[in-house]
Parts: structure tokens; sequence; C-alpha cells
């Protein structure tokens, strides 16, 4: 009698195993507008005095090992606070008055409008030493624009605040996002700094590039290259 043997296993296929995958999104967490879009510095929030403020540096010339009584310091701590005063004016800026300002009269024009090489300083809020560098910014405007100088100048206000080169791009992106309502935005910020350059690893020259895109710069890879392609143009 003929008996037949069948295998428990199944046949092996020689076809490769499907693997599935899922793609999950990704977008940048938004900024509250509470954070960035008023005067950092409130009216009613205490601060030291002026002359609290000459005090303390005072006490960091002490700590260095120098004589704050020498005659080429005696005038040392006045001028600190004031130019403290000038780099982190920004304190006491409010954005949303920058570009609340804007103008109808454009024809139409239905193309981003892009301000590059926006030269500014910053200090970095970890060392408290200068970053600089260019920032270039783009928009798509809904009807209607803003001043171009108006973007300089935002960039300005949230520079001379304490930084990190992620949250200045962050922020100018959301500000203009929040305030002139347009189809997109993009900011890209270069930058060398100093607590990089001159201190800890001492590497002169490294630049560090932070992006930030929304709307239809975020969704459409196309207008990014764009965008980029005019900021890195033969021009420069």
């Amino acid at each position: 009698m003929d008996a037949a043997i069948k295998s428990i296993r199944p046949a092996k296929s020689n076809e490769p195993k499907k693997v599935e995958t899922r793609v999950v999104e990704t977008r940048p967490a938004e900024l509250d507008p509470s954070e960035f879009l008023a005067a950092a510095v409130r009216a009613d929030q205490p601060r030291p005095s002026r002359a609290e403020a000459e005090q303390a540096v005072l006490t960091l010339l002490s700590y260095i090992g120098e004589d704050p009584d020498r005659e080429g310091l005696l005038d040392t701590p006045r001028r600190v606070v004031e130019a403290f005063d000038e780099l982190y004016q920004g304190y006491h800026q409010c954005p949303a008055e920058v570009l609340d300002r804007t103008f109808g009269e454009t024809a139409g024009y239905d193309d981003f409008v892009l301000v590059r090489d926006i030269e500014f300083t910053s200090q970095c809020e970890h060392h408290m030493m200068p970053f600089y560098g260019k920032a270039h910014i783009a928009y798509t405007p809904v009807g209607r624009v803003v001043g171009l100088s108006k973007l300089a100048r935002l960039t300005d206000i949230f520079a001379r605040r304490l930084q990190t080169q992620e949250h200045l791009t962050a922020q100018i992106a959301a500000a203009i996002d929040e305030i002139l309502k347009p189809r997109g935005v993009a900011v890209l910020i270069e930058a060398e700094h100093t607590c990089m350059s001159v201190r800890g690893v001492a590497k002169h020259g490294a630049s560090t590039f932070t992006s930030r895109f929304t709307g239809m710069f975020r969704d459409n890879p196309a207008e990014q290259q764009r965008f980029l392609s005019l900021v890195r143009g033969p021009t420069r």
C-alpha cells in the first residue's frame, strides 16, 4: 500500500517577506504666542536697581582676580551695565508691534518675499558669549505685505535677548506666522558661536545652520529648495 507523507511545515518560499512599515509624520512643536508676541519684561516685574547691577560687576571683577579700584577699572561697572542695556534691549521691545502695519497694494503678488543676509548679533544663554551671523527670511503673503525693514527689526528684537540659535530661529518663524498669517514662512540662520570658537574646543570658523519652515514651505519640498537656492545663489 502506498503511503502519502504530508509535510508538517509549509514549504519555504524564495520570495522575500514583506515588512509593513508605518510612516509617522512629525512636525515642530508650536510655540505659545504669549511667549514671544509681547515684551519679555513686564512693567511690574521686579528688577535689581542699577546700583545693585554695578555692584555685581564689581564682584565679578574681584572674582577673576582683578583690583576693581585700579584706575582702568574705576568706571567699568557703569560701562558694563550700559552695554547690557544696549545688548539686551530686546527684552523691552514688542515683536507684535513691529509687524503690526501692513500694506495692501501688491497688484495681486502671490509669490514669496525673501530678505536674505540680515546680519545680527545675539548672546548665548549658556555662557553669555556672543554668537553672530546672518538670517534669511521668506514668507508668502496673503493679500498684504509688511515693510522689508520690519523683518530685520524683528530679528534684532529676538536676537537682543539671551538665546539659543534654535530658539531664535523658531521665534522669528512663529511670530511672522502668527501675526501676518501668510501661506508659509521659511527661516534659515547661519552663525558662529564664540562659546565654541574662543573657549572650550576653540574651533574658529565653525558655522551652525538652523532652519524652520511652516505652511507651504514645510509641505512642499520644491518651495523649500527654491528658497534655499535663492539664499545660496551665485551672487553670494
